[in-house]
């Protein structure tokens, strides 16, 4: 998994990599500042006080706490960027590391983005309804990585997966490889929470699953042959 992580990370800032690279933080940092601003706008409508002090101090925490939620919104708004390049960026890993292997079929663009909306949506929703543990020290952190950890994992493992098989089959196959799968979104949530590292979230994440991907792929196979093998000789 370490491999993975590395040569993920390395190719994350490579040629290749770069137009991508530039082309999502733009995407994702304009989708923050709108975000923001709707949050301020939203604040500006809900928070009016008679007093132009307190109305002043209101607007100020009103204004701070919108600052406050973009971080909910980093994880969601970079799984939905993540899915107008993922194709490009899984297709860039598997011909740099895995030349002889069959390439992947792109998944079709209006099901992608359907699949990344979503997703982005349940991180959303999720990430809400942790607010409640907000001023539960240590608790709140472990449950957003836990949280985070297995939404980003079971998202990221399953679009590198839709590139060779059926919907049924990459369910099938990551949770055969659960623990290995968890762990590595338990990484991915890790780096999210890093102010502007999270911006390389949706390549990292994306490169990274594409490597695990093609090593439970790789298991299931030798394991299967392994059983073939000895189903012929006998035990």
């Amino acid at each position: 998994m370490w491999d993975a992580a590395i040569k993920a990370a390395r190719q994350t800032f490579s040629p290749e990599f770069r137009a991508v690279l530039w082309k999502s933080i733009g995407i994702t940092l304009a989708l923050l500042v709108l975000g923001w601003f709707g949050l301020q706008a939203a604040a500006d409508r809900l928070v009016t006080l008679p007093n132009p002090t307190a109305n002043w101090i209101a607007h100020l925490v009103a204004g701070l706490g919108a600052a406050f939620g973009l971080l909910f919104l980093v994880t969601p708004v970079t799984a939905m960027v993540a899915g107008l390049f993922l194709d490009d960026i899984a297709a860039h890993v598997e011909r740099t590391h895995y030349p002889n292997d069959p390439p992947g079929v792109a998944l079709p663009f209006w099901r992608g983005l359907l699949l990344s909306a979503r997703f982005a949506l349940l991180v959303l929703g999720m990430n809400l309804l942790l607010l409640v543990l907000l001023f539960v020290p240590g608790v709140n952190l472990v449950a957003w990585l836990g949280v985070n950890g297995y939404l980003l994992s079971r998202e990221y493992f399953s679009l590198a997966a839709l590139r060779f098989r059926d919907e049924a089959e990459a369910t099938a196959l990551r949770r055969r490889h659960r623990g290995k799968v968890f762990v590595g979104g338990l990484m991915v949530a890790g780096l999210a929470v890093i102010p502007f590292a999270n911006l390389l979230t949706p390549l990292f994440a994306t490169a990274f699953f594409v490597h695990l991907h093609k090593q439970a792929a790789a298991s299931d196979a030798k394991r299967l042959g392994t059983q073939g093998v000895r189903g012929r000789l006998g035990p």
